[in-house]
């Protein structure tokens, strides 16, 4: 019976918390005095039903203490679990025994700091898991039928190295059908276009970080010799110069817009982020970062591009007790429940932005008749902190020393990995618009 008091009240809670918050309040303390009144004087295996309720289960893996809001949970759930509507993004990670469609010995894509089988990484429980949304169904990506769908066409990805991580995963998805050839990289191999020729079919991954025109002075590792010199009111011409040129792209940015920056506009400096030793206005990343996405939807918004375009959020990090560069690790062999690993401030804010940008420009895509949609993948990433190389970005790191301190990387994604699992909700959304 407390059973399904407790599932009508969550019904209840999430149908008038935004109503009212006072009401809420009110009638939140009459059920806890009953539930506790309840809990006083029923018998003791009540206990056991409340403990096997998704407000308070355990993970098998012991995740560190986690604060617990209802209201971001709410929020979290959105309108479409409430009201039975699919919406891909939101679900949960379930185990699959069948696995990966590929390995690191059938794909030759696959770059070696993310190559985490072949760099010794010991566990292998990460590669049997898949995405399933709550109210809908998510078939495997389909190699054959994508090709076939795509004979004639162009994409590109275009971002930051999160999008070449993708752009790895999709061709080695599509090389069990048919091998792709390179057909051009850039001078730092960055910006890569590759051919499938049975189906005169091209991919491409464009090297934009900020999406807008940027001086980056920064080597592969991520050693900086000055601070990155960021123009506000100027699109990156890398990806405009070639936006007529695809019928499908997928944009994304984020991470490095909190690095140390300086601010352009008009040419001048007009702020910077995180720059002590100048004499600057501090004007923040989250200033830029909306400044700059406003931007880009404006250009595509003017396009009257015929094809689709998608927005990717920001993927999330999952670096635990300390930063990639003071000691923080990802040692995770499972994915977690929602609302099990919080969403890190800097994340929030970024995410925020985006939802608020490409809320604004698909309101007035709609109505020129322009196909933008967004790819809202952070919630799912979030629950999948085992999927990172951590210090099997490095070939065989303790083989040497067991206790050898090396960099982890807890942003990036192995591969094969969760990062697969875009491409299934790729390929749903291109075939029935979701």
């Amino acid at each position: 019976m407390l059973k399904k008091m407790l599932l009508h009240w969550k019904s209840w809670w999430r149908s008038i918390y935004k109503q009212n918050h006072f009401i809420l309040k009110l009638g939140f303390s009459v059920l806890l005095v009953g539930l506790v009144f309840r809990l006083l004087f029923s018998r003791s295996d009540v206990i056991l039903e409340v403990q096997e309720t998704p407000f308070v289960q355990e993970t098998l893996f012991s995740p560190p203490p986690v604060s617990f809001n209802l209201p971001e949970i709410v929020d979290q759930i959105g309108n479409e679990e409430q009201s039975g509507r699919c919406n891909l993004f939101i679900g949960d990670w379930i185990p699959d025994p069948s696995g990966p469609v590929y390995t690191n010995e059938t794909c030759k894509f696959i770059e070696d700091h993310q190559n985490c089988m072949k760099n010794g990484r010991p566990d292998n429980g990460y590669l049997y898991w898949t995405w399933k949304p709550r109210n809908c169904k998510l078939p495997r990506f389909n190699p054959h039928k994508f090709l076939q769908l795509m004979s004639n066409k162009t994409w590109a990805l275009i971002g930051d190295s999160i999008s070449r991580n993708h752009v790895q995963s999709f061709l080695c998805v599509l090389s069990k059908v048919e091998e792709a050839f390179e057909v051009y990289h850039d001078k730092e191999y960055r910006s890569r276009r590759w051919l499938f020729p049975s189906y005169n079919f091209t991919i491409s991954v464009i090297w934009s970080p900020f999406l807008a025109q940027a001086a980056i002075f920064e080597d592969y590792n991520g050693v900086s010799t000055s601070e990155i010199e960021l123009h506000i009111d100027k699109l990156d011409t890398s990806w405009t110069d070639q936006f007529k040129n695809f019928d499908y792209m997928i944009f994304a940015s984020g991470e490095w817009y909190v690095k140390t920056t300086i601010y352009y506009e008009n040419d001048t400096v007009l702020g910077c982020h995180y720059c002590p030793k100048k004499n600057f206005t501090e004007l923040g990343f989250n200033f830029a970062y909306r400044k700059v996405l406003g931007n880009v939807f404006n250009y595509i918004l003017s396009s009257n591009h015929k094809g689709m375009i998608f927005f990717r959020t920001a993927t999330p990090d999952h670096f635990e007790n300390g930063e990639w560069f003071s000691g923080g690790s990802c040692k995770r062999t499972e994915p977690v429940k929602e609302g099990n690993f919080s969403l890190s401030e800097v994340n929030k804010i970024l995410h925020e932005i985006e939802l608020e940008e490409i809320d604004k420009a698909t309101a007035k895509a709609s109505e020129k008749g322009l196909n933008l949609k967004l790819f809202d993948i952070t919630s799912l990433s979030l629950m999948r902190p085992d999927g990172h190389p951590g210090p099997y970005r490095h070939f065989q790191p303790f083989a040497k020393d067991k206790n050898a301190k090396v960099i982890n990387d807890c942003l990036h994604w192995c591969l094969p990995g969760p990062i697969d699992a875009w491409n299934d909700i790729l390929m749903e959304i291109m075939l029935n618009g979701l």
